[in-house]
């Protein structure tokens, strides 16, 4: 983009991009472990710059730690994701559901507030527990000093201030920023940041960092990519979760004439902040780069413009129709819950399940198909990272 916008290092960065959505973060790891193996044999690290959103921090966190072994980091990843349960990333018994919903109720009546955890459905402390157990952020400055990393980014949205905060730990050269609603700050990246990036909105509790309550970095992220290009990168490798680009936002089939259930409308409320941001940053870049060709060296150099490589790996499948045939394998609470909202049928609100799914099941599917849309573009992606 800009190339006054954002520092630059010697030589081309490569930036890995990865955007959230609870449960569907397991297609990423799928698409890792290709990359891992369509890699020349060793350890070298592909993307000395790594951001991540949502739960796209965890698996951006867990590469960036083992920047010095790709392969390492991404068999962690597997690993993680492939044994997953849900009792791993939240509370999921009747009590703790009924009590979660009444809390929610009870704050009606003191002007939305509450006291102690903060209001969500769901309580992830477990989550927290497994990050602790599976990433080691205390890695980082290791990794940076010896350049097996340029820097690791992580975006959350601050509750009080409306803005998209991209935490940092890279390089000395990298510069803090701030543009309308996108600041970038310089940080000691904690699991506080990752449980704060994921905290999906009224599902999983904000989190307090310094002064301000965050949550889902997704949310009013008007640019995702952006963060890469202020780190330095030159070339993004972005790995979405929504499949909307190749499979159309409607089946034809599936309209209906009764009205969305609760599921369906909370579903394109977390579709609209977990997917059309990066699918119109996307479009964006694409368009800017087209543009950009057509004007000649000289003329780019003047007008401090370049065009950024961008390629993007993306679902072949529908998230909400594989969703429907895991939901057995969800704890029985989770079950009558998800059924007494209408999240059960493809096109009718299991798109919510899908964002819900973290069950060993449903992951390792998600990391097949991941895996397998990467290796159907194993020469481009060869060609990208090789250039």
């Amino acid at each position: 983009m800009n190339a006054g916008d954002h520092p630059m290092g010697e030589g081309s960065k490569t930036a890995l991009v990865l955007s959230g959505g609870g449960a569907r973060a397991a297609y990423q790891v799928g698409v890792m472990k290709a990359i891992a193996e369509l890699l020349p044999t060793g350890c070298a690290n592909p993307f000395p710059i790594i951001c991540g959103t949502s739960a796209g921090a965890i698996n951006a966190a867990t590469i960036a730690s083992h920047a010095d072994c790709f392969s390492r980091g991404v068999a962690g990843l597997e690993q993680l994701w492939g044994a997953l349960r849900s009792e791993q990333v939240h509370r999921v018994g009747y009590t703790e559901l009924m009590g979660s919903t009444l809390k929610l109720l009870l704050s009606f009546f003191s002007s939305g507030a509450t006291f102690g955890r903060p209001l969500s459905l769901f309580d992830n402390t477990p989550l927290y527990h497994l990050l602790m157990e599976n990433i080691q952020l205390h890695h980082l400055p290791g990794l940076i000093e010896k350049g097996h990393l340029h820097a690791l980014c992580i975006t959350a949205l601050g509750y009080q201030s409306g803005q998209s905060i991209s935490f940092f730990q890279g390089h000395a050269s990298v510069d803090p920023w701030q543009r309308s609603r996108r600041v970038g700050m310089r940080a000691d990246l904690t699991h506080k940041h990752l449980m704060a990036s994921s905290a999906l909105p009224a599902l999983f509790p904000a989190v307090r960092i310094n002064r301000e309550y965050f949550g889902d970095g997704a949310m009013r992220q008007t640019a995702p990519m952006s963060a890469a290009l202020h780190l330095g990168a030159e070339k993004l490798l972005v790995v979405g979760v929504s499949g909307n680009r190749k499979n159309g936002r409607v089946d034809p089939g599936l309209l209906v004439n009764y009205s969305p259930s609760l599921a369906q409308i909370f579903a394109q409320l977390l579709n609209s902040a977990f997917i059309d941001a990066m699918e119109e940053d996307i479009d964006m870049m694409q368009r800017f780069n087209h543009f950009i060709k057509e004007l000649n060296e000289e003329k780019q150099r003047k007008m401090r413009v370049r065009p950024v490589e961008v390629l993007v790996i993306e679902p072949s499948m529908r998230f909400d129709e594989m969703a429907v045939n895991h939901i057995h394998a969800l704890p029985k609470a989770m079950r009558v819950f998800l059924r007494t909202i209408g999240a059960t049928q493809p096109g009718r609100g299991a798109s919510i399940a899908s964002y819900l799914l973290f069950e060993a099941s449903y992951c390792q599917d998600l990391m097949r198909h991941g895996y397998a849309d990467c290796m159907e573009q194993a020469d481009k992606v060869r060609s990208f990272l090789e250039t």
